[in-house]
C-alpha cells in the first residue's frame, strides 16, 4: 500500500474522528455554544493529542518508514504518529463500518473526554488566560494597544498580549479594542497549551 492510499485513509479517518467527537461533545454539553464546542474539539483532536494516543497504542512500532524518516526519528514524530492514527481510523471505518469505528474512537478518547471541564471552555479567552496566570501564581497578562487605524466607523485595532511566563508576545487584530484583546489572549492560550503539552 503506497503513501497515497494512506493519505486517502487519513482523510477519511480525520472526517470520522471529527464527526464522532463533535457529536459526543454535542451530547455531553447541551449548554455549550458553538464556539465552546469548537474549542473543546480542537483541544481533543489535534496533532499533539493524537500523537499521545498513538504512543499509548505503540503505533510507532508498526510503521514502515523510508530511510530518511528513520534517521530523523520519524517513528517518534508527532505528525507521523497522528497521521498514522487517522489512517487506522479510516481503515477501520471501511473494514468494520461506522458503528464499530465510532465505538473504538470513543473508547480511545474516553479518558480525555471524561477529563474535560466545560466551564473552562465556556469562558472567553481573556478570562481563561487570567485564571491560568492566577493558577500558576503569575502576574496578570498585559495588553498594549499597538495600532489603531481607519475611519471612526470602521477602525481596526492591533493589541499585543504579554505574560511573565514567555518572552514572546502575541498580536490580536479586531474591529474593537476588546475584540483585539480577546484574539491576542486566544493566541497566547494556544502557545501556552502547546508548550505545556
Amino acid at each position: 500500500m503506497g503513501p497515497h492510499n494512506n493519505e486517502r485513509l487519513e482523510y477519511l479517518g480525520d472526517a470520522a474522528l471529527g464527526f464522532v467527537i463533535a457529536r459526543q461533545l454535542y451530547d455531553l454539553f447541551p449548554q455549550a455554544e458553538e464556539g465552546a464546542l469548537s474549542r473543546l474539539r480542537a483541544n481533543l483532536v489535534n496533532q499533539t493529542s493524537l500523537a499521545e494516543l498513538a504512543k499509548d497504542l505503540n503505533i510507532g512500532d508498526y510503521l514502515i518508514l523510508g530511510s530518511g524518516e528513520l534517521k530523523s526519528g520519524g517513528f517518534r514524530r508527532d505528525s507521523i504518529l497522528s497521521d498514522a492514527l487517522e489512517a487506522i481510523i479510516g481503515a477501520l471505518l471501511l473494514d468494520q463500518g461506522f458503528e464499530t469505528c465510532k465505538q473504538w474512537i470513543l473508547s480511545l478518547f474516553a479518558e480525555k473526554l471524561s477529563a474535560l471541564a466545560y466551564d473552562s471552555w465556556a469562558k472567553d479567552p481573556k478570562t481563561r488566560l487570567q485564571e491560568l496566570m492566577q493558577a500558576r501564581k503569575q502576574s496578570l497578562p498585559l495588553y498594549s494597544l499597538v495600532t489603531q487605524t481607519g475611519a471612526s466607523h470602521e477602525q481596526t485595532f492591533q493589541v499585543s498580549c504579554q505574560v511573565p511566563l514567555l518572552d514572546e508576545s502575541t498580536l490580536g487584530i479586531g474591529v474593537s479594542r476588546k475584540k483585539a484583546e480577546q484574539e491576542a489572549a486566544r493566541k497566547m492560550l494556544h502557545i501556552l497549551e502547546q508548550t505545556s503539552a
